[in-house]
């Protein structure tokens, strides 16, 4: 039986400037797609030049005269971080929509950043979360909303504080869950922290429910040579139109947060059909893990130290 397509309006962003991570492939080129169409003008920070290049045309394929433009940036290196704000605050423009969409997903053996951080926590939240602090100016000239890409992982699960980096023992699954919780933690915090100071900022969280994206596929950068048995599931459900969504539905919770008029602050969106595997976007309820102030004020706490970044108090 035929899937009844599912998509969302977007509002005329015209004169916006957005930042979408992890926007060269899957996801994240729909949804930087979606956003140049509607008339923002999108930086796409990237880190393999070929792929975002290759990214840049399609989106201006499919947009005659779309404002696309390419940044350097490699999440799992706090200097390529620090480089990527560093350059955008020279050209001193504000930003006015962010979408943290870049991530990883259970490397088959235990991998660290740059840095020396447990690669999924490294680049899924703290990389995002130097980003915002490098960014922050901006932000605020910009009254940016910052919309964070979770997983319907985060609804689940902890945060190891006993061994955060997962050095003493390694789960794929384990730590991806925790990078996540961690990073739906901070865009709440973030939000809170906006209201606390008069940052003048929102931010809210979003997750795709489960679709056929490039996360679960052969990703030879992370050790992964092939397709994970998951997502060659995935594939054959969402051909069929079976409970989970398609990587084009997938990134519509996150437009939706990111750019809705109505859609709230420190709120998740997410799909809305059973299980919330796929289905139309949609306010949920806050997964459990992300519900707790204090895990969130430690989190914040821990990311500044391992970061060596800070976010003013005024």
């Amino acid at each position: 039986m035929p899937r009844t397509p599912i998509d969302i309006p977007l509002p005329d962003l015209s004169g916006k400037r957005a930042l979408v991570t992890g926007a060269s492939d899957g996801m994240g080129l729909g949804i930087a797609g979606r956003l140049a169409a509607a008339g923002a003008e999108v930086l796409m920070p990237v880190r393999n030049p070929a792929k975002g290049d290759a990214a840049l045309k399609r989106i201006n394929r499919a947009a005659p005269g779309a404002k696309v433009s390419l940044r350097s940036l490699d999440l799992a290196s706090l200097a390529s971080v620090e480089a990527l704000g560093d350059t955008l605050r020279e050209e001193g423009r504000p930003i006015h929509l962010v979408i943290n969409n870049a991530g990883v997903m259970r490397p088959p053996q235990r991998l660290t950043t740059v840095d020396g951080f447990e690669m999924q926590l490294g680049t899924n939240h703290l990389g995002h979360f130097a980003l915002v602090a490098h960014l922050l100016p901006l932000l605020r000239a910009g009254k940016a909303r910052v919309t964070s890409q979770l997983s319907i992982a985060s609804s689940r699960g902890s945060i190891n504080w006993a061994d955060l980096n997962w050095e003493r023992s390694y789960s794929g699954m384990r730590a991806y869950i925790q990078s996540k919780i961690a990073f739906g933690l901070f865009g709440l915090e973030l939000d809170r922290r906006s209201k606390a100071h008069g940052w003048g900022i929102t931010s809210n969280v979003a997750h795709p429910g489960i679709a056929p994206t490039s996360l679960m596929a052969a990703r030879p950068e992370i050790g992964r040579s092939q397709d994970t048995p998951n997502i060659r599931l995935t594939r054959r459900l969402s051909a069929r139109g079976i409970l989970v969504g398609t990587a084009e539905t997938a990134g519509l919770p996150a437009l939706m947060a990111a750019t809705d008029p109505a859609a709230k602050p420190a709120a998740l969106y997410g799909p809305s059909g059973p299980g919330t595997l796929g289905g139309a976007p949609a306010e949920q309820q806050m997964h459990r893990p992300l519900r707790s102030l204090t895990e969130a004020a430690r989190v914040w706490q821990v990311s500044e130290e391992l970061t060596k970044t800070s976010f003013p108090s005024a």
